[in-house]
């Protein structure tokens, strides 16, 4: 038979077991007398409850990183992606994140799916792969505003992965291929029109000055002499032989 005081002994650990509690700092605890609530969340330290009669359910308060797993969406150009998401959200209300909603983690992860597959539907291909940062800002705005009534806040969403399919990753390379000949001949135009337009200049003023045009054609042949060729050849200016061809008209 079990001694009075070693029954007594256990009733008391039981009692200070089940009465006893401890919050961390970033945990608070909402606590249920009777079916209703008491007052705000508790915590953080050490908080004492009414055995049978109390309940607590412990938030935590710290920011949650929710990974979206990845999504089929259909663009408004109607393209087929596969696109995942992280969400990075905390509860700010711990009263109304255990009494508005049933489970906070399991309404925050199926709303952000669906809001993905709309807000990515509404966009075009190009634009989803431009301007990421603006489709990131438009889901947490709505992901915010959805999620308010809980008490949770939604400080960040990043579009992580957008998988093609391969005919169109195909054409997206041909495309950049043909933008990239492009540009090459147009800077190759544009280095040929400057060239041309330098020469055009250069020949005007050698043209107001012979003794100039006299100038390079002695600094060629200084040019020609420094290198060991074997053959040189030296123009004839045509100042020399412009009178026999004027006499000969």
């Amino acid at each position: 038979m079990i001694p009075v005081y070693l029954f007594v002994i256990i009733i008391v650990i039981f009692f200070l077991a089940s009465a006893i509690k401890i919050l961390n700092e970033y945990e608070r605890g909402v606590i249920f007398r009777l079916g209703r609530v008491l007052g705000s969340a508790k915590g953080p330290g050490l908080i004492i409850l009414i055995p049978i009669v109390d309940k607590m359910v412990k938030v935590s308060l710290r920011t949650v990183v929710l990974d979206v797993p990845p999504q089929d969406v259909i663009t408004r150009d109607n393209v087929s992606i596969k696109v995942n998401a992280v969400v990075y959200f905390r509860v700010m209300e711990p009263l109304k994140a255990v009494i508005d909603v049933e489970n906070y983690l399991y309404a925050t992860s199926q709303l952000s799916q669906t809001t993905l597959r709309s807000v990515l539907g509404q966009a075009e291909l190009d634009e989803l792969l431009a301007h990421r940062e603006k489709i990131n800002e438009r889901l947490q705005e709505i992901l915010d505003m959805d999620t308010e009534p809980w008490g949770i806040k939604v400080s960040k969403v990043e579009v992580k992965n957008v998988d093609l399919p391969q005919e169109m990753q195909r054409a997206i390379a041909r495309q950049a291929e043909a933008e990239r000949e492009r540009r090459a001949k147009v800077i190759g135009a544009e280095g040929e029109f400057q060239a041309a337009t330098k020469l055009a200049e250069a020949s005007d003023i050698l043209s107001k000055n012979p003794m100039a045009l006299q100038l390079r054609y002695l600094q060629t042949l200084i040019e020609i002499s420094t290198e060991k060729n074997s053959t040189i050849v030296f123009p004839i200016p045509i100042d020399l032989i412009k009178s026999f061809m004027d006499r000969s008209k």
